[in-house]
């Protein structure tokens, strides 16, 4: 079987028009990489084409500040990407004079750059013959060659870059990888692929063994976590409220939030108020609570999922550092603020 021969056919007839595949430009095709990271085209398009507006060169990305490019990156999730982005593009246009390493070796380096982007830019950029594996790579390969070798397995990650590098075209690494890819993406979907018409489908152990949806096989993943988040959405004088950024190595670091009290099991008023938490954000002023949502909102990660209550605490005034309610939306904020905010905040606000 050439396998690189049916691939590229496949991908000529039936590849997406995407902008970062009418360019070589290093810095694009990085920003879409990273961008497209767990993450469907369809959700990240709108995010490449606003980065690139707003920061058309490395050098404009460079010179952002934090908060505007976690703003700018809202909704898009996992946010060390967007740290990582950025901490990589102050490092290229300051360091390196604008230019990104020209080969896999010196992109690998880069802080957020792993194996699959390293290869992706290397490849599609200055035509290197270095294979990617990505979710659709996984998918591919396992189903085609017949390998249940658990992907997300240090045995699994050897295998499959082996054998994804042993059928990799090194006459043309960037349109190979970029078939492979495309062609897990549109045509060997996890649900319901078409193997009718799939140009794979005489040699494919999977379809022959009836296997298709046992491939590809991977470990279970740990207990997902359950947390309870309690905001306190403050109601001041002068259309005043409180936000607060997230610091540490948690989640949304960097982020801005209402005052969060955190408790180990759903909870009404009462007990709310009887938290030291609770107690330290309020100090003795006179306030009244009112929940805002009857049912806690919950908001799934991929490790742990949060039950939220969104608390509206009325107050004359308080110690910590007010902001004008209008201005809350200029603040880079989880989509879980996000959504409750679209809801909360009279229409002229918004």
């Amino acid at each position: 079987m050439d396998f690189s021969k049916r691939l590229t056919h496949w991908y000529l007839q039936n590849k997406r028009d995407l902008p970062w595949r009418n360019t070589h430009e290093p810095y694009h095709i990085w920003l879409s990489e990273i961008m497209l990271q767990q993450t469907r085209i369809e959700q990240g398009l709108p995010y490449y084409y606003k980065f690139t507006e707003a920061f058309p060169r490395v050098f404009d990305l460079a010179d952002a500040s934090t908060d505007e490019v976690l703003k700018l990156w809202q909704g898009l999730g996992y946010y060390s990407r967007a740290r990582n982005l950025h901490e990589t593009a102050k490092y290229v246009a300051n360091e390196l004079d604008g230019k990104f390493p020209e080969s896999y070796k010196g992109l690998i380096k880069l802080k957020g750059v792993g194996d699959y982007t390293a290869s992706a830019i290397a490849s599609i950029c200055y035509n290197e013959p270095v294979a990617v594996v990505d979710g659709n790579v996984y998918r591919v390969l396992s189903r085609i060659f017949g390998i249940d070798t658990p992907i997300n397995s240090t045995k699994g990650i050897k295998e499959f870059k082996a054998l994804a590098m042993e059928l990799l075209d090194r006459e043309d690494p960037a349109t190979f990888n970029q078939a492979l890819m495309e062609f897990g993406a549109l045509h060997c979907k996890p649900q319901n692929p078409a193997c009718e018409v799939c140009p794979f489908n005489d040699k494919c152990i999977a379809l022959k063994e009836h296997k298709v949806k046992e491939l590809p096989v991977k470990l279970k993943k740990a207990k997902v976590k359950k947390r309870y988040f309690n905001y306190l959405v403050f109601d001041l004088e002068n259309n005043k409220t409180v936000l607060e950024q997230r610091k540490g190595k948690g989640i949304w670091n960097g982020l801005y939030q209402f005052p969060l009290v955190e408790s180990e099991r759903p909870i009404g008023e009462d007990e709310l108020r009887s938290l030291d938490a609770f107690k330290k954000e309020l100090g003795k002023e006179d306030f009244s609570v009112e929940l805002f949502n009857r049912e806690p909102v919950v908001h799934k990660l991929s490790h742990q999922h949060l039950y939220t209550c969104f608390w509206l605490v009325n107050s004359s005034g308080i110690s910590k550092e007010a902001i004008k309610l209008e201005e809350v939306l200029d603040y880079p904020v989880p989509v879980l603020i996000e959504n409750f905010l679209n809801e909360y905040l009279p229409e002229e606000y918004k």
